[in-house]
């Protein structure tokens, strides 16, 4: 297990929005061994204007474990300085913040291979749960994974 102190991982899960540039900062302050921070932040689309909200659920405590150890994970198999992972929940406006990955490590290879390995991991088995809200007043569908996310997956237990 990487040390939390040189090797950071910080997981939220949250309703209120963040601040990409804040957690950045807030990540390599201080930090004169990062070389690299690749970011990548997931936003609700309006799904060809048919979406008022999407509603994110998750079981708390358990999400945050989850996702700890996957980036947990990540620090390790590429040598990260820093990983951060936030996720929202709650109903989310077609534009608004659902997710933050921020990578943080020597040279920019690791730092983007990190922050995709996260990032598919969120997309594919992060116990969410993801809700259409349809502005005619209905409740679409609920959103699984796309046959994409896992494959976009698969290729990290065929990479080690």
């Amino acid at each position: 297990m990487p040390d939390e102190a040189a090797h950071r991982v910080d997981v939220r899960i949250q309703a209120h929005d963040f601040d990409s540039a804040a957690e950045i900062a807030a990540l390599t302050a201080g930090r004169a061994d990062i070389g690299a921070v690749v970011t990548f932040t997931g936003l609700c689309r309006d799904e060809g204007g048919r979406l008022a909200a999407l509603e994110l659920e998750h079981y708390p405590g358990m999400a945050e474990r989850a996702i700890r150890a996957i980036a947990t994970e990540a620090v390790a198999r590429f040598s990260l300085q820093g990983i951060l992972a936030i996720h929202r929940h709650g109903k989310i406006a077609p534009g608004g913040n659902i997710v933050l990955v921020v990578a943080a490590a020597p040279h920019r290879q690791a730092a983007f291979d990190g922050a995709a390995f996260l990032m598919d991991y969120l997309k594919t088995d992060a116990p969410f749960w993801k809700k259409e809200h349809l502005k005619d007043g209905g409740t679409g569908e609920w959103v699984s994974a796309k046959d994409a996310d896992d494959a976009a997956k698969a290729r990290w237990t065929s990479a080690q």
